[in-house]
């Protein structure tokens, strides 16, 4: 179990990252739906990038829209990698897949491919918390 920090430390905010991307890689049950699992990789995203906002003291607003926190970094100053940007892919994830819909079905190799983009997003958070 990792330090637990206040809710305005980006730290606290990174745990939970990387809490929601060790359940997105959780995927050796038959019983579970990729798209939950892609759920998860899309809030780590989430998290570790509101953790760069709370590091810089950048006010956000609580959406799960990627691009649209992207885009308040980059507007703040924040040089965003094109690795990191392509997290907004994993918006859908937050919206529709989340319900019963004939579109929400993700397939081993979208799941995949979220995996990579939340890893990516991570590290590159961690960085930017770190320097």
């Amino acid at each position: 179990m990792p330090d637990r920090y206040p809710p305005d430390d980006p730290r606290e905010w990174l745990n939970r990252a990387h809490s929601n991307i060790v359940l997105a890689k959780s995927a050796n049950s038959t019983t579970v739906y990729l798209e939950d699992l892609c759920y998860n990789a899309q809030q780590a995203s989430e998290k570790a990038i509101k953790a760069v906002c709370i590091h810089n003291n950048i006010p956000y607003p609580y959406i799960h829209d990627l691009a649209a926190l992207i885009t308040i970094l980059i507007q703040n100053g924040i040089a965003v990698p094109q690795k990191v940007q392509e997290s907004a892919k994993l918006t859908r994830y937050a919206i529709m897949t989340r319900y019963p819909h004939p579109r929400s079905v993700v397939n081993e190799e979208e799941y995949q491919r979220a995996i990579i983009i939340a890893e990516d997003v991570i590290r590159w958070c961690e960085g930017e918390i770190r320097t």
